[in-house]
């Protein structure tokens, strides 16, 4: 079966007119690919290469791809290269087309050529993961989708929108897909006809947009493909992105006005309506009264205000304002009510970050924004109210024991808040019971926590079991708490082995930190619950050249004390403990070497144990062999003994 191969398209003369074909393969009969892929070019030849690079390494296959690159009047030698790289394959098409001012008319020309199953729009200036084509169908394919969204990765800008979990089935309401809504993403072809759905010629910014909501809207199951870096979004340094460049903001809200009217029409008012309107004023309306605003003269924000009320007063709700971050819930009540000035300096404000400190007012938090309970202006308080997006902001750096004290550094603090003047401590809970210990606290946003585990509990020793630490940072009367976190360093990726310390009046105990398996936050064991101190002991047994036994025990206990511990070898033998005299070496490490005499046995097999007592700390640790097994002594009958009792025998016998 022969296909189509480079396809060669002269220009037209109208800019509406539709580009005609010239098939250097006349009369051969078209394959029919899973997936198209449609790229629309114009002066990105310094880029092509790695894009079409991306695309001829997918492992989808040549059998299952067709690629329609369309060459949108381009004066830089793409059309050329193109022309050149689609000779050699037969499942690609390079159409030219007089310059029409944005990538909706050459992806309108794709759509009508391709005869794939699916649709990949993909920008001249990015790339494809190698799987990309191959996930998404799949996920296609197995789901039934009609829309696959995959992960992106921003290249000098950021992605749209972080996708951290692949999901067969996404709500439009209940996810981050509608907040991405440019055509990077892989369509049902069937979806597309169906709805005779277009992108917008002749536009620069926001051409898809109209695309993708009836699409998304109209889509029976959307999907997403977030474990694989599916996308590379490419922000191109010389400032050329189409969303970089200078627009009639005016006439863009006009523009998005319809996109609003649309969403009304398919989506009855309430919250679901709500939900999507937010992401439009948030992403397209609001966006714009930060850098182009201010670009303007005075006379040209007046204007855009003034568009842009029109539409705030026709769809705002109270949920939508609610639901917008302060900075714009601020944007919002200026222009609704004619502060066009007030908004000027707002927008300087933000744009240049000059914000201080929020205000504080008992529980509340306020942004530093100007105008601030200015009683000429009377913004209502609300426009500044970010309380509800402070966070608390920590991390923990080390921990290390120092004897019974715990010593953990980190910092900590409120978002939004100067740390100066704020407290943090850790509260540590166990059934029922919570104690609270202060940490010593820096203008940095740093502390030192040392938690004394003989004075813990309000001056008391902290009883045994396991105990969680959350730290609390406290500014004013605005408090927040969080679990804390093991450290990100990898000397801490394991747990560390507890450790011997003294409680003070209650006298020594085994205690140790550990990790939990789930989330890895931090969790305090007195008296080894959760892990047992010195489990094992390794151990020899070697006979001296006068014939006597001696065996040796090496065990590490961290913290052990060296002058005030005890440490002795056993001898037992089913309910018989005998106890050998010791000799004993600590190091500063807590290791122990223990040496003792195996004199005076009585005749058996007896298994070794390194008795370890401190004070009222007292355990029997089993010494092992290095390969595993138990280390046992075996004493024999001496031989005079045996004959006797062999005698004895004999005489009772008779």
């Amino acid at each position: 079966m022969t296909t189509c191969a480079s396809v060669r398209v002269r220009a037209s003369r109208g800019a509406d007119q539709p580009p005609q074909m010239l098939c250097p393969l006349q009369g051969c009969v078209p394959m029919d690919p899973v997936v198209t892929v449609i790229v629309p070019v114009h002066n990105t030849l310094r880029y092509l290469e790695r894009c079409f690079g991306s695309v001829e390494a997918q492992t989808i296959g040549r059998r299952k791809l067709e690629v329609i690159a369309v060459d949108d009047g381009s004066s830089d030698g793409s059309g050329d290269w193109l022309d050149a790289w689609a000779r050699e394959r037969d499942h690609v098409q390079v159409i030219h087309q007089e310059p029409s001012g944005g990538a909706g008319k050459p992806r309108n020309v794709g759509i009508e050529r391709a005869r794939g199953s699916y649709l990949f729009f993909l920008d001249s200036d990015d790339y494809l993961g190698a799987d990309a084509l191959q996930r998404l169908v799949a996920m296609a394919d197995r789901e039934q989708s009609d829309v696959v969204y995959g992960r992106i990765v921003g290249l000098d800008r950021d992605a749209p929108v972080d996708f951290r979990t692949t999901a067969p089935d996404v709500s439009l309401y209940d996810s981050p897909v509608y907040w991405a809504l440019a055509a990077y993403k892989l369509w049902r072809r069937s979806l597309i006809e169906e709805h005779s759905l277009r992108f917008v010629e002749h536009r620069l910014l926001g051409e898809d947009v109209p695309f993708a909501v009836p699409a998304l809207l109209n889509a029976k199951k959307i999907s997403v493909v977030a474990d694989y870096d599916c996308y590379y979004l490419e922000g191109r340094g010389d400032g050329t992105n189409a969303s970089r460049q200078d627009v009639d903001w005016v006439d863009q809200l006009e523009y998005v006005a319809g996109t609003l009217r649309t969403v009304a029409e398919l989506v009855p008012a309430g919250r679901e309506r709500d939900k999507l309107m937010e992401r439009h004023f948030h992403g397209e309306i609001l966006s714009m009264f930060g850098e182009p605003y201010l670009a303007r003269d005075e006379a040209g924000r007046r204007d855009m205000a003034a568009a842009a009320k029109v539409l705030l007063d026709e769809w705002t709700t109270e949920p939508i304002m609610a639901a917008l971050p302060p900075r714009l819930r601020l944007r919002v009540h200026c222009l609704r009510h004619g502060l066009v000035d007030e908004l000027t300096e707002i927008v300087r404000a933000d744009t240049g970050n000059t914000l201080g400190p929020a205000h504080q007012d008992g529980e509340r938090v306020y942004a530093a924004y100007p105008y601030f309970r200015d009683s000429e202006r009377a913004i209502p308080d609300s426009a500044y109210d970010i309380t509800s997006r402070v966070r608390l902001v920590q991390r923990v750096d080390s921990y290390a024991w120092d004897g019974p004290v715990l010593r953990i550094t980190g910092s900590a603090l409120l978002s939004e808040l100067d740390p100066a003047g704020r407290t943090v401590g850790v509260l540590l809970r166990r059934q029922g019971y919570t104690y609270w210990v202060p940490a010593d606290t820096a203008d940095d946003g740093t502390y030192t926590l040392r938690l004394d585990i003989g004075r813990a509990a309000d001056g008391e020793p902290l009883p045994e079991g396991i105990w969680s630490m959350r730290i609390v940072v406290t500014c004013g009367e605005l408090s927040k708490e969080a679990w804390l976190a093991r450290p990100s360093d990898r000397l801490y990726d394991v747990s560390p082995e507890p450790r011997i310390i003294d409680r003070g009046t209650t006298g020594p105990c085994a205690a140790g930190l550990f990790h939990s398996a789930a989330h890895q936050h931090l969790n305090l064991d007195i008296g080894d619950t959760r892990r047992l101190l010195a489990t094992t002991a390794r151990g020899t047994l070697t006979r001296t050249r006068l014939g006597r036994v001696e065996a040796t025990a090496r065990a590490t206990v961290p913290g052990w004390p060296a002058e005030r511990g005890e440490t002795r070898l056993l001898l037992v033998s089913g309910h018989t403990t005998l106890t050998a005299p010791t000799t004993t070496e600590v190091d500063t490490n807590g290791r122990i070497s223990a040496r003792a005499t195996a004199d005076g046995v009585t005749p058996g097999t007896w298994e070794l144990q390194l008795r370890l007592h401190t004070g009222t700390f007292t355990r029997d640790v089993p010494v092992i062999e290095p390969s595993g097994e138990p280390l046992r002594l075996t004493v024999p009958v001496p031989l005079v003994r045996q004959v006797r009792r062999k005698a004895a025998r004999l005489v009772r016998g008779r």
